[in-house]
């Protein structure tokens, strides 16, 4: 598991809004703001973060349903940033994406075996007869069985419905998969199942997962490493049992603290936040965390941008004087 098969350096993602007669550009959103992450083959990537920092767009970058502003994303030694639709082509069989929604990701007017026979018509894979065997395969593969191939996705549960997601997913045996959030839409029950789906269908197929979530506590289960963004930027990355183990960063420490806790008269040490989310299409300076931070520093500070450290191997943090509590001793031996 020591080769890399994903390499993101610097992507950015800005997206212009236009005002005015002449539909200039005003301003940009900068949805993903100099992200860097590698990924091994064989392991799982745990992306997390609250709602609009930008998780979702950076998995669709790294499939190139979004074109990047910047940056670099090498799959497989190649760097695939600047691909056409024709050079990305015999890329998508090694990278495809589960999506959050299954009910809007899959077409509600074809059957179950023609949504999943369409990766293999579109590369040109086998013949009718070849394609329906692979279809029952899959089905099987994913728990659901042969005789679900007539029907249509919306006779289907969401729990259902997300293993047809999957089916299609690993139809054409792929390298990497971007799961974006994809238990979140599902009931308590079935997330496990289909968490369990995925690591069986990573153990037999040697898949590798980059798993965009909201939930710490689902990552914790299924990722090897976990990364931490907030408003367009990685601000902690670290093994899973390190992050949790050692959360450094306060912004992590806040969504961990927020991991609900089973027992009631368990004592909860939660880690307040002052504020919202900033825009990020207006930004504030320095360090977008420092304002919303436990840790209260003057504004001249805030205004000053964060380094991204090494603090321990494999253990890298944005530091800077209100995300790190123990920012002196940590700049001390660096």
């Amino acid at each position: 598991m020591s080769e890399k098969l994903l390499d993101v350096k610097d992507l950015k993602v800005h997206f212009p809004l236009r005002s005015g007669l002449f539909s200039r550009t005003v301003k940009h959103c900068k949805a993903v703001d100099g992200v860097s992450l590698s990924l091994k083959k064989g392991e799982t990537f745990g992306l997390v973060g609250e709602s609009g920092c930008g998780k979702s767009t950076l998995g669709k970058t790294i499939c190139r349903l979004i074109q990047p502003t910047a940056g670099e994303i090498h799959f497989q030694g190649a760097n695939i940033a600047g691909y056409d639709r024709k050079q990305m082509r015999p890329i998508r069989r090694d990278v495809q994406m589960v999506f959050q929604d299954p009910a809007e990701s899959l077409n509600a007017r074809h059957t179950v075996r023609e949504i999943l026979e369409e990766p293999f018509i579109i590369h040109g894979i086998g013949d009718a007869s070849a394609r329906r065997k692979k279809v029952d395969a899959l089905l099987d593969r994913v728990g659901l069985g042969k005789q679900a191939a007539g029907k249509y996705s919306f006779e289907f549960s969401g729990g259902q419905r997300q293993r047809i997601g999957i089916a299609r997913a690993i139809a054409l045996e792929p390298k990497l998969i971007i799961c974006d959030e994809p238990v979140s839409a599902l009931d308590v029950s079935v997330q496990s199942q289909i968490l369990n789906l995925l690591m069986e269908l990573q153990k037999d197929m040697g898949l590798t997962y980059l798993f965009i979530a909201h939930d710490l506590a689902v990552v914790k289960v299924i990722s090897d490493r976990i990364g931490v963004m907030y408003l367009g930027k990685m601000v902690e990355v670290a093994d899973g049992a390190e992050i949790f183990k050692n959360p450094i960063h306060e912004y992590t420490k806040a969504l961990i603290s927020a991991i609900p806790v089973p027992n009631p008269r368990a004592e909860k040490n939660r880690v307040m936040l002052r504020g919202d989310v900033p825009s990020p299409i207006d930004p504030p300076p320095g360090c977008a965390f420092a304002r919303r931070s436990p840790i209260k520093v003057s504004e001249e500070i805030a205004s000053q941008p964060g380094d991204y450290v090494e603090v321990s191997p494999g253990h890298w943090v944005e530091m800077h004087p209100a995300t790190v509590a123990d920012y002196d001793s940590y700049a001390a031996s660096s």
